[in-house]
């Protein structure tokens, strides 16, 4: 590769589209582990219960906000 290659704004931009579309595949792996294990208690039917179905909306809901507030927590300590 040629090393100018790295300087290009193009290329750069395709990193970092790359490092946010890994960070968002990792994040709902994640989400999808942690609001499994904590709603699904049994085996699943062909459907989630209402209660499951409540449990894993709620679990994604909390999941996602607390990953907002702290990337806006990282940000303003990297701001000061």
């Amino acid at each position: 590769m040629d090393p100018s290659a790295l300087n290009n704004p193009h290329f750069q931009q395709l990193i970092n589209q790359e490092k946010e579309k890994a960070m968002a595949h990792e994040m709902i792996a994640k989400l999808t582990s942690a609001c499994w294990d904590k709603c699904i208690t049994g085996t699943p039917g062909s459907k989630f219960s209402s209660g499951e179905s409540s449990c894993l909306s709620h679990c994604a809901q909390r999941y996602m906000d607390m990953s907002v507030m702290i990337v806006k927590r990282f940000n303003s300590m990297q701001q000061q």
